[in-house]
């Protein structure tokens, strides 16, 4: 499965286009124990980044919740908005292939190389050349996705009616524009992002998804109740649009930039080069998701919304921690990569990794013990049922199993990029489709629509394991025993904070009832008996993450 398609990105900026006061960190490392001694404190720039990049990314996730929950009272689970989202997911995987994420990734390892090495003037020219390049190439893709999109469409409804697949085409057509849209604002993104910019980006997706609910709540009420989900497509479009206008004030001073298809820019070789690894590596992911929501239309008519809502809320953790310290370390480690400093990368890796087992074991713990009442209290209203509660909580709780793993995989897998070794990333993800193919057939005739996301969390872990493998030999070396601790005292802690929240959210809830407000009252006592427990738990047992915790939080003041 696949989150939203909007770009992320962090903040501060410094005359020469690169932070000179990232954290190069230089501890003492051997190839069989990885890093001793202390590991880098995080300074008050990236700590800043990273802290303000999390709350833009907070709000985004928010903003998309909300998004979500209207979606789910106007649509439900059942009718055309499985359509939606299979139409949705398409345009989504192309994207991926060759657009945002995939220049994004590409781009700023060897952009922030040429900075280093003090070659502004041919680092404007790559970006003139890319953004030349991707207008006339994926212009001209997107053209022919919409021509083409009653042919090879329908292959990805399988599951659905013939009015259901006729619709998905339509619907496909109107938001395969996108595809154009999205690889100019990876660009502008990654320009800003090795520039030290984070809080401007970071702030995009929480305006993608503003434009898309007033979208829907235009659609609510002037269109009928069979074209309301024609109007969710045109909101995507439309935010989509709207991120790349908000993104190009913010790159004066940056530029200027000539456009041009290349010609004499040798590093535009070097860009598309990589970006093949890359987009292949990132479109998996996404092709992941097509595989897995062609499963679930063989599940029943409502398991592929079903499990795109349990998706939603999934991802939501990953969204605030893991994307936003994964994004504002990728600038700092391919700098590091570019100066050949495998000490520094090696420091930031480990502490970047605690840092998401910190933040993302007691989330997948939370979602976990309370996944139905969770659900209930996003979604269950309008035409989302009980029995939609149902099925989508149980696809929740399976997808939890693997948030973690997930998660830490996107700073694996960035590293990898930052060190311009994208082939590695991209064959663990081929080797990820295929064990997720494997998995989904073996378990959604006996399990159901949980049975997808099943598959999904164990491939994560599978591919995890295989990526730490590979990079710990690639850098010289992990701190094992370090990584493994810090791992066990979360999940240590995790586990006090799960029983005190279970217990906390049972005793509430039996006094104040079902209702609405009742679920808000019950869910608030919750929340707080979980951070509460959490910190209580990791304190115990010595988590140092706290104090960098601390430390994020005096950055913003």
């Amino acid at each position: 499965m696949t989150g939203d398609a909007s770009i992320t990105g962090g903040d501060g900026v410094t005359p020469t286009g690169i932070d000179d006061d990232l954290p190069v960190a230089r501890p003492t490392v051997s190839a069989d124990e990885g890093v001793r001694g202390e590991l880098p404190e995080v300074d008050r720039p990236t700590g800043r980044s990273t802290a303000i990049f999390a709350i833009w990314t907070g709000l985004s996730r928010v903003a998309g919740l909300a998004r979500e929950i209207l979606a789910a009272a106007m649509f439900g689970t059942q009718g055309n908005i499985n359509a939606f989202v299979i139409a949705f997911n398409v345009p989504n995987i192309v994207r991926s292939l060759v657009a945002d994420s995939a220049i994004s990734a590409a781009l700023i390892p060897i952009y922030t190389d040429m900075l280093e090495q003090g070659r502004k003037r041919e680092a404007q020219r790559l970006i003139g050349a890319v953004i030349g390049l991707v207008v006339m190439v994926l212009g001209a893709v997107t053209l022919l996705a919409i021509v083409l999109a009653p042919v090879f469409m329908p292959w990805f409804a399988l599951g659905l009616s013939p009015a259901l697949k006729a619709e998905t085409v339509t619907l496909s057509q109107i938001m395969f524009p996108i595809i154009l849209l999205l690889a100019l604002t990876g660009i502008l993104a990654a320009v800003l992002q090795a520039n030290g910019e984070f809080g401007v980006t970071g702030f995009v997706p929480v305006l993608w998804n503003v434009v898309i609910i007033g979208c829907l709540g235009l659609s609510e009420l002037i269109l009928p109740a069979n074209e309301r989900v024609t109007g969710y497509a045109v909101g995507i479009v439309l935010g989509t649009l709207v991120q790349l206008l908000w993104l190009l004030p913010y790159m004066r001073g940056k530029g200027p930039f000539g456009f041009s298809l290349g010609r004499g820019v040798p590093e535009v070789r070097r860009v598309f080069w990589m970006m093949l690894p890359v987009s292949l590596g990132l479109g998996l992911i996404n092709i992941n998701a097509s595989v897995d929501n062609v499963f679930a239309g063989l599940v029943s008519a409502d398991a592929v919304s079903s499990i795109d809502k349990a998706f939603r809320l999934y991802i939501l953790p990953q969204g605030v921690f893991s994307v936003a310290i994964s994004t504002v370390l990728f600038p700092a480690i391919s700098r590091m990569a570019s100066r050949k400093d495998m000490a520094g990368v090696r420091a930031m890796v480990t502490s970047g990794l605690r840092q998401i087992f910190f933040m993302l074991i007691p989330a997948s713990i939370f979602l976990m013990v309370l996944a139905e009442p969770a659900t209930r209290l996003v979604y269950q209203r309008g035409a989302f049922n009980g029995a939609s509660t149902h099925m989508t909580s149980m696809a929740l709780f399976t997808f939890t199993l693997g948030l973690v793993f997930n998660g830490a995989s996107l700073l694996v897998i960035r590293t990898f990029f930052s060190l311009q070794e994208p082939w590695i990333a991209t064959k663990v993800a081929l080797l990820g489709l295929g064990l997720n193919a494997a998995g989904d057939l073996a378990f959604y005739k006996p399990f159901g629509a949980p049975g997808i996301p099943l598959s999904t969390s164990l491939v994560s872990l599978i591919t995890f394991t295989v990526l730490i493998v590979v990079l710990r030999r690639r850098i010289g070396g992990l701190p094992r025993k370090d990584l493994t601790a810090g791992f066990a005292k979360c999940v240590f802690a995790g586990i006090v904070m799960g029983v005190f929240t279970w217990a906390t959210f049972r005793i509430v809830s039996q006094a104040v009832g079902t209702s609405l407000v009742g679920q808000l009252v019950s869910m608030s006592f919750a929340v707080v008996a979980a951070g509460l427990s959490y910190l209580a738990g990791a304190q115990a047992v010595g988590v140092p993450e706290l104090d960098k915790l601390s430390r994020l939080v005096r950055a913003l003041r």
